[in-house]
């Protein structure tokens, strides 16, 4: 079967990183018989300065006329000036919504091989580190009414959280099915005991618990999460939580497993069409130079394999390649820590992954 895939390789990284993925994917198709084929869409900093905007209407339509999308990064210095609605992060938003894509899924695992890069203490790393954090990604405190205006005590500012009981179920689903299909544990994060939001959030995921009697379920408050992400990480097997916890707990989980350049992730919405990006930005510091770390990337193919087409041992496979690699001490510059070997380039990392799939 041939998988048709939209590349939005973006700026700084982006088109070394998104370059290496497609070396491993075309690898995997050869080993298990499939065929995929690769359209370069526009989109970012690079789509303003070719066509004035992030996001040119023929980008957003490919995409949807695409099985999956894959996107290296946007943003860099270059654009910072431009006013909001210009920013290439803009393309990034109106990708998720022209996809209708409202659940971010990030895992956050911590390799065998890597543990001494973990900032946590070593008995606490050595418990090992293996989560997912599924983030509402459309509703919320940064989709909600906001303003300003002046009061008497002066000029003010307000954003408001708001979610509905669909949006909720339908990202309580994808937690509950995503414990399924791993340890059956699910930890709903929220902040019930003071927002009036999270008390429905709780209500609603309760009501879906009933749906999921072999799940392991429980509350906690986000508070409380952003301390036990730290003090025991190995508790934690899949969280489910809203737009803005999750953005800022999802960071906290990915920084305690040593290196961003690691971590994957992917947007997905109610079919299998999704977007899978790894979740550091562009780099523009060492954009061109040979050295970024893809194996960020690489893993968000797997992640697309995995969920957009249900290819769960080509997944298996490019996962096991990574962790093999790591094992034998191959090590990029972000994850070179006390070593004195020297580290690989972008190509070589590649190379190295290529040759255990």
């Amino acid at each position: 079967m041939n998988y048709k895939i939209a590349l939005v390789k973006g700026d700084g990284i982006g088109p070394e990183i998104i370059d290496s993925a497609v070396l491993v994917l075309n690898k995997i198709g050869a080993k298990f018989g499939h065929s995929f084929s690769y359209t370069d869409v526009l989109a970012g900093g690079c789509a303003i300065d070719a066509t004035g905007v992030p996001l040119p209407e023929e980008s957003v339509r490919t995409c949807l006329e695409s099985d999956s999308v894959m996107l290296g990064a946007v943003g860099g210095p270059k654009w910072d000036t431009l006013p909001g609605h210009l920013r290439p992060e803009k393309a990034l938003l109106g990708l998720r919504s022209a996809m209708k894509l409202y659940a971010n899924i990030r895992p956050a695992v911590l390799h065998r091989a890597l543990v001494s890069e973990c900032p946590l203490k070593s008995g606490i790393a050595e418990e090992g580190i293996d989560l997912i954090i599924i983030r509402e990604l459309t509703g919320g405190i940064y989709f909600g009414e906001s303003g300003r205006g002046v009061g008497e005590t002066g000029p003010y500012a307000f954003d408001t959280e708001l979610y509905s009981v669909s949006e909720i179920e339908r990202i309580g689903r994808i937690g509950f099915e995503m414990a399924m299909k791993r340890r059956k544990k699910l930890t709903s994060i929220d902040k019930a005991n003071v927002l009036e939001s999270s008390r429905l959030w709780r209500e609603t995921m309760h009501a879906l618990r009933s749906e999921y009697p072999e799940v392991e379920y429980s509350d906690m408050l986000v508070d409380n999460a952003a301390m036990q992400l730290v003090r025991k990480p190995s508790q934690f097997d899949v969280v489910v939580t809203s737009n803005m916890f999750g953005d800022i707990l999802s960071d906290e989980a990915s920084m305690i497993t040593g290196s961003i350049g690691l971590l994957p992730s992917a947007s997905l919405g109610t079919g299998t069409l999704g977007m899978y990006e790894p979740i550091h930005g562009s780099a523009p510091d060492i954009a061109g130079k040979g050295v970024a770390n893809p194996i960020a990337t690489i893993l968000s193919a797997a992640m697309m394999l995995r969920f957009s087409f249900n290819l769960a041992k080509e997944a298996d496979c490019i996962e096991n390649a990574v962790a093999a690699v790591l094992a034998e001490g191959a090590r990029t510059a972000d994850i070179l820590g006390d070593s004195k070997a020297k580290p690989l380039g972008t190509s070589e990392m590649t190379e190295r992954i290529l040759q255990k799939i």
